[in-house]
């Protein structure tokens, strides 16, 4: 399994980026791909995630904003970012399991992971 992430950059507040994983050797509906993200000095937290390509999950602070979504032909899983945010700004990653044992949200559930992409947003 191989995750490529690109498509972060810097926007101003109020702006829109769409983050790309493009994904190999997975079957997208035996996997959950989750988007994490790593501010400065913070843990990896979740941004959201879809499982098996049809129940998607945020995290409270992007609900409204985000929209993950899947394109089986093109391979890629995308993370929609309307609304960004100052505090939106961190380090992108998406990642890749076919076992959730302990929630979503626990990154160390995950064995795939892509380089992450940087997403700033300023005021």
């Amino acid at each position: 399994v191989q995750l490529q992430a690109s498509g972060g950059g810097s926007v101003q507040a109020g702006g829109s980026l769409r983050l790309s994983c493009a994904a190999s050797g997975l079957i997208f509906n035996h996997y959950t791909i989750t988007w994490f993200r790593q501010a400065p000095g913070k843990e990896r937290a979740i941004v959201a995630a879809i499982r098996r390509a049809s129940t998607t999950h945020y995290a409270d602070s992007v609900k409204g904003r985000f929209t993950i979504s899947v394109d089986k032909g093109k391979r890629t899983v995308y993370l929609q970012m309307n609304n960004l945010k100052p505090d939106d700004t961190a380090v992108y990653y998406c990642a890749a399991s076919q076992v959730i044992l302990s929630g979503i949200s626990d990154s160390n559930n995950y064995n795939h992971w892509g380089q992450g992409t940087q997403v700033t947003v300023s005021s």
